[in-house]
């Protein structure tokens, strides 16, 4: 397991100053990068506290100092690449250049239709969402000096003459991590991302979740391997399902991180323990999770 880079997921559902001391803790850990899920309300905790992504992100950007920080993951349901693209760059500044921007094409739930958005085919989202992350490159790259800005004008997403005004914390840009489980999904993670996520299947039973991430692994190598490059691209499989939790035990996480690793994953993440409901856990669980892995302060 030394060779894969750990995540966790803070959901953002509890108030600041208790959230902080997850972020901290998670920094102490040792834990490679840490997430927050992109979402205006999700799933069974609908009805629950739930904060906003990019102010809980850069409130722990000041209070952690060396882990990665991660968007899990944005999409284009409720979200314009212009004044996106502002606020990630503006927390990427804030956190030294520690964010990593994961990007889908979105769910078809709550976030898709709370603007009064009409429903989309799952062609127009895949669509929107290229069209999507095609302009957030661009942006997040920043305007060439004397430019006046940047323009482009799509189906989806128009701008004329953004300013972004700056220099990227990192060149060319922040990471940009694609999510996605169909085929056309996975070759333009393959062939254009700096990473590709996956978060399996819907199903029940261990054995036929993993069997299912398999398959989208296999798929991402194919393409990979057919797109000719060569540079780096990360790998990153969330563990977790609402009914399969990895941090369970200490065994169960070990049993995920091992799966993972053979089917080629460069990174894995889990989500921080709850109380009840989805992920529900003790976080001593996590703490040995951090100690078995030699990396807690």
């Amino acid at each position: 397991m030394a060779g894969v880079r750990h995540g966790i997921v803070i959901l953002p559902q509890e108030d600041w100053p208790a959230a902080a001391r997850r972020w901290r803790t998670a920094d102490e850990l040792g834990f490679d990068h840490a997430w927050t899920y992109d979402h205006l309300s999700w799933r069974s905790l609908a009805d629950q506290r739930w904060h906003a992504t990019i102010p809980t992100l850069t409130a722990a950007a000041t209070v952690t100092g060396r882990i990665g920080l991660g968007l899990f993951v944005a999409s284009p349901n409720f979200r314009h690449p212009v004044p996106f693209a502002k606020e990630l760059a503006t927390l990427d500044d804030i956190s030294g250049g520690r964010l990593v921007v994961g990007v889908g094409s979105g769910g078809t739930g709550f976030d898709a239709y709370v603007l009064g958005q009409r429903e989309l085919t799952p062609r127009q989202r895949h669509e929107r969402f290229i069209e999507f992350v095609e302009a957030l490159d661009v942006l997040l790259r920043f305007e060439p000096p004397g430019s006046g800005g940047i323009s482009f004008a799509g189906d989806w997403f128009t701008a004329h003459n953004a300013r972004m005004v700056g220099t990227p914390s990192r060149q060319p840009r922040m990471p940009l991590v694609i999510a996605g489980n169909g085929p056309k999904t996975i070759r333009y993670a393959a062939t254009y991302g700096d990473g590709w996520v996956t978060t399996g299947g819907d199903e029940t039973d261990r054995e036929q979740w993993w069997a299912g991430v398999a398959a989208v692994a296999r798929r991402f190598d194919d393409e990979y391997a057919a797109s000719g490059r060569r540079n780096e691209v990360a790998r990153v499989v969330s563990i977790d399902t609402e009914s399969l939790y990895s941090l369970s035990s200490v065994g169960a996480y070990e049993d995920a991180v091992s799966r993972a690793e053979s089917l080629g994953f460069t990174d894995v993440v889990a989500h921080w323990p709850r109380q009840d409901g989805p992920y529900a856990g003790d976080e001593a669980v996590l703490e040995d999770v951090a100690a078995m892995l030699g990396r807690s302060a």
